[in-house]
């Protein structure tokens, strides 16, 4: 195409991956080098960076313009954005017609040549004008389907054709295509590619759960590729026996049978042909036996598709397991299908049937074809789950769920009654993995599983069927049965098999359990687990047995963080126990004690302390004041009071909690750390840091020698240290805890754990007040999104994060979004706490800082006023929150010009954080500074210089040089040299600030 070789990176969607190779393979004959994903690069490289060295490489991006490339979500909107961002790099090449309307507005005007509906020929002379202008070779490639032999290309096969160009080949025995196929576009470029990945055909195996839409793959393949073959020819394999009368028909449309020979000699003469033919697809379609099927597998340089549940082809084939739908091609397929049906509701019917293809091509069936709403047929789903699985048209699958379940299991029972046996207890279980040591444990106790309880081999035997008739996936340590299969057995089951049944399903849950659920090296197992105990067929809180391992597993998604599925098992557990075991049995007590704790942690305040002072009064009448369950209820109804700002009395519980179990258990017992713990909080929730600092140190101490440095009740109290230390001014330390904490937090836990949030949101609030804003916000901006994300807009911590990241937002400068996020939040609070709340006046004293520094003076002074007056009588004068809204009052009343009135409360501010803070404190700095400004607006200048001078070294020996505040003092003290006369100092204080901003201004440039 023209003598200057060149680099080009080829830009397409998966579904024109034919033209892609096309285009590909002229190119490179010519001396162009070409850079194909298919060709270049391998299964685990990383796809964003070899697309970035792909276009940092290519002269030109050749970009196959198609509907499918303009899709939302594809990579193609990367490489073409990539490419237009570097001038004349895209050579644009239609595929299909498309108009102006079609083309995002940047590429309408980029001239494209069309390929489409060209021949070969046309086609070649159009991609040579679009590289090179016209420039033609002096002999052109033979055209496909000539009789001399074309080399190879470099995906192993012949020469690609030009897509379309030959239309059906010669010889096509498959069936009509299947209008409604969507989806799956990964799985066909995998099968495309694994396909032509080699110069030596290889067969390939497609394996799957029956209903997974193994021959709708395979068929949609077929008919999209038809262009690349000669011959394609499809068999039902299921009789193997009937394979060579196939194969002798097909011997026969190619005119090499012998018509005396019979079916297998024809059969034979046909495999000898295609070893020295190209270009053929056979598809052995639902075969099972590879024993069977291996002399019947073709060996030349062409294709071979077989589908099957089995997965067992080693040395036969090489195998691809195809799953069910994701969800995104679930949700393709019904709203295809389905008029109307959103996003919600496409997605609620997948969730119910597992993205099992065949599932949703009933249902949808049902549904669009009117009779039926999509409530009804989800309702139906789950209460006559085999009967609505009979229901629907699925045009290309032989039979619908329920029959294509009940026939396989069928073809078990007389041949392997163990592996049917197995197969109805764990459909009791939820559609997650099961592990095969959960069965190979609890063995002899199985009444139901029949053979001998001590051959070792016999869950292997069990499930090796199950997974060759496609009931279940098979994995080295689990096993896992789709949804609606569980459904079709358990309608199966005999009401006399019911009782033996859960009775087993329960034997083998409770041997599971993993030991203790706040141990998160055992949390893997209890992931495994929980969800089998929360499926609602197995009705676990009507199993005695079940009773241990179902508390254990709410306090373990306690811990976890998975509160609304503990919240929903308690409450589960709860009804049943105290209907059928009464409500002062211990194990009602003790879900009960789980449910306060679940709902307290969804930031229902008001009726976790219901729940908690019904538990605690229950147990003090039937245990006594001093048993550690009562002890623990009295624990747990005095965090209810702190969260709900009660600090007074939630002191008083937590002193005579932590009395009470030093005096029963001694001062290191896990109980009265826990206790120690909540008292610290309490006290620093009260302003008494010193003493805070001192028992949280001590608990810290104790729990790291105890647990060790990483278990999750040591992080809380590392982290809990770190807030008081943050309140002490030792920013410092503070973040450096924080750092560490929330390291350990994100390795353990994840970064989506409540715990790992709170330790992000803290350091966030700590690297605030060192003056690092612009970190500060985007970690607080991190942690929002994921507390809205996990616990809704309106939990009290996703409040919490929106508040302090409006105090972000405001130290930027940013005061109308500032406002914006404190309004909405101080509304929320005081719906859902009331107006006397701490939270809800932290945010009514961080907004009327925020409209004063909009200039709104005399309504931030209002609220300063509202909010001081509660304050007081809430918490006494001397709490730091009292004392900050009454440095919030003076402030504004400075800016209203009430100098006198705001120098007495600053000064009355001053003492009382120097008493109870020190000089040190950054609050009583703060306080200094402000003082000092109002001093100078009175002209008492010389007492201003004073200050600040002494407010200006503290800064400077704990925050730096570079810190706003520093910054700030050093700049008012300048001010107030000047005011003095002293305007050479106050030039001197300011020239090496002068000199930072022009170096940040040097480093900008």
């Amino acid at each position: 195409m023209t003598d200057h070789a060149q680099h080009f990176f080829i830009s397409y969607a998966g579904t024109d991956r034919p033209w892609a190779e096309w285009v590909g393979w002229h190119l490179e004959q010519v001396g162009h080098q070409v850079i194909l994903d298919v060709w270049d690069w391998r299964t685990g490289d990383n796809l964003i960076q070899r697309m970035d060295e792909a276009l940092k490489r290519a002269d030109a991006v050749i970009a196959l313009f198609s509907a499918s490339y303009f899709e939302d979500e594809r990579w193609t909107t990367e490489e073409w954005t990539a490419a237009v961002a570097h001038r004349d790099r895209l050579i644009a090449l239609a595929l299909e017609p498309l108009t102006t309307n079609d083309l995002p507005r940047i590429l309408a005007a980029k001239l494209r040549k069309n390929l489409h509906g060209l021949n070969e020929t046309a086609a070649l002379s159009a991609l040579r004008e679009a590289v090179n202008g016209g420039s033609r070779p002096t002999a052109a490639p033979p055209f496909p389907g000539t009789p001399e032999t074309v080399p190879l290309s470099k995906a192993g096969q012949s020469k690609p054709r030009l897509p379309g160009s030959t239309g059906q080949p010669r010889v096509w025995n498959v069936r009509r295509r299947n209008p409604d196929f969507a989806g799956r576009e990964t799985e066909m470029a995998h099968l495309r590619e694994s396909l032509v990945e080699g110069n030596k055909s290889v067969p390939r195996v497609l394996h799957g759960m029956g209903g997974v839409g193994k021959s709708q793959l395979v068929l949609e393949y077929a008919h999209r590729f038809a262009s690349q073959y000669d011959l394609v020819w499809w068999i039902d394999a299921e009789q193997p026996s009937e394979i060579p009368v196939r194969y002798s028909e097909l011997a026969d449309r190619l005119g090499i049978a012998k018509p005396d020979a019979g079916a297998e000699a024809n059969a034979r003469a046909l495999l000898s042909h295609l070893d020295l033919r190209e270009r053929w697809l056979l598809i052995l379609d639902n075969a099972e036996d590879p024993a069977q099927i291996e002399p019947w597998l073709a060996q030349g340089p062409g294709h071979t598709l077989i589908t099957s549940r089995n997965p067992h082809w080693v040395g036969t084939a090489r195998t691809t397991p195809l799953n069910v739908f994701t969800r995104t091609d679930s949700l393709t397929y019904l709203q295809s299908r389905v008029d109307g049906m959103n996003d919600e509701q496409a997605d609620s019917l997948a969730a119910d049937l597992g993205d099992l293809p065949l599932a949703l091509a009933q249902a949808a069936g049902v549904i669009a074809n009117g009779g039926m709403s999509l409530d009804l047929y989800q309702r139906l789903l789950a209460s006559n789950t085999t009967q609505i699985l009979e229901k629907g048209g699925a045009p290309g699958y032989p039979a619908p769920v329920a029959a294509t379940v009940t026939i396989a299991v069928n073809r078990l029972t007389d041949r392997h009654p163990d592996a049917v046996a197995l197969l109805h207890m764990v459909a009791l279980l939820g559609p997650e993995p099961i592990r095969n040591s959960w069965l190979e444990t609890v063995r002899p106790r199985l009444t139901t599983i029949p053979g001998s309880s001590e051959d070792p081999m016999w869950l292997h035997e069990a499930l090796s069927p199950l997974s060759r008739y496609g009931l279940a996936r098979i994995e080295s340590e689990s096993f896992q049965i789709h949804r609606l299969t569980q459904a079709v057995l358990r309608d199966r089951l005999l009401p006399d098999q019911v009782r033996a049944i859960h009775s087993d399903a329960a034997t083998l849950l409770a041997a599971a359990n993993p030991g203790d659920p706040q141990s998160p090296g055992l949390w893997p197992g209890w992931a495994a687990l929980t969800p089998h105990l929360t499926t609602h067929h197995l009705a676990a809180t009507e199993q005695p047995e079940l009773r241990p391992t179902l508390l254990d597993a709410a306090h373990y998604l306690i811990r976890s963080g998975q509160t609304r599925t503990a919240r929903d098992l308690t409450a589960a557990a709860y009804t049943a126990w105290a209907t059928s075991l009464g409500q002062d049995d211990p194990d009602t007590l003790t879900a009960a004690q789980f449910l306060g704790h679940a709902t307290n942690d969804l930031g229902e305040y008001a009726e976790g302390r219901r729940i908690i002072e019904d538990t605690l009064a229950r147990r003090r009448r039937s245990l006594g004041d001093d048993h550690p369950d009562t002890l623990q209820s009295a624990n747990d109804l005095s965090a209810s009071l702190h969260n709900l700002g009660e600090y007074a009395e939630a002191r008083r519980m937590d002193e005579d909690t932590l009395a009470r179990r030093r005096r029963i258990f001694g001062d290191d017992h896990p109980d009265t750390i826990h206790s120690a713990q909540n008292l610290a909080a309490t006290l620093h929730s009260l302003g008494e840091y010193a003493e805070a600092r001192r028992i949280k140190e001590d608990t810290l101490a104790r729990r790291r020698r105890i647990f060790g440095d990483d278990h999750p009740v040591t992080l809380h109290s590392a982290h809990s240290l770190s807030a008081t230390l943050h309140d002490l001014g030792e920013y410092a330390e503070a973040r450096r805890m924080d750092e560490d904490t929330l390291a350990r937090r994100r390795r353990i836990f994840g970064d989506d754990h409540p715990d790992t949030i709170h330790s992000a949101h803290s350091l966030a609030a700590t690297l605030h007040d060192l003056g690092e804003y612009a970190e500060a916000r985007r970690i607080k901006e991190d942690t929002l999104a994921r507390r809205r994300r996990i616990f809704g807009d309106d939990h009290p911590v996703t409040l919490h994060s929106a508040h302090s990241l409006a105090i972000t937002l405001h130290s930027l400068g940013e005061y109308a979004e500032a406002r914006r996020i404190k309004e909405d939040t101080l509304a929320r609070r005081r719906r859902i706490f009331g107006d006397d709340h701490p939270d809800t006046l932290h945010s009514a004293q961080n907004l009327a800082a925020t409209l004063h520094d909009l200039g709104e003076y005399a309504e931030a002074r209002r609220m300063d006023e509202d909010t001081l007056a509660r304050r007081r009588r809430i918490f006494g004068d001397d709490h730091p929150d009292t004392i900050h809204s009454a440095h919030s009052l003076a402030v504004a009343l400075h800016s209203l010009g009430e100098y006198a009135e705001a120098r007495r409360i600053k000064e009355d501010t001053l003492a009382r954080r120097r008493r109870i803070f020190g000089d040190d404190h950054p609050d009583t700095l703060h306080s200094a500074h402000s003082l000092a400004a109002t001093l100078y607006n009175l002209r008492q200048y010389a007492e201003a210089v004073q200050l600040l001078e002494d407010v200006r070294n503290r800064r400077r020996r704990a925050l730096g040089d570079g810190h706003p505040d520093t910054a700030s003092t050093t700049q008012n003290l300048a001010a107030a040299l000047t005011a003095l006369g002293r305007q050479f100092e106050a030039q001197r204080l300011l020239a090496p600030q002068k000199q930072r901003k022009s170096r940040f201004r040097r480093k900008r440039r």
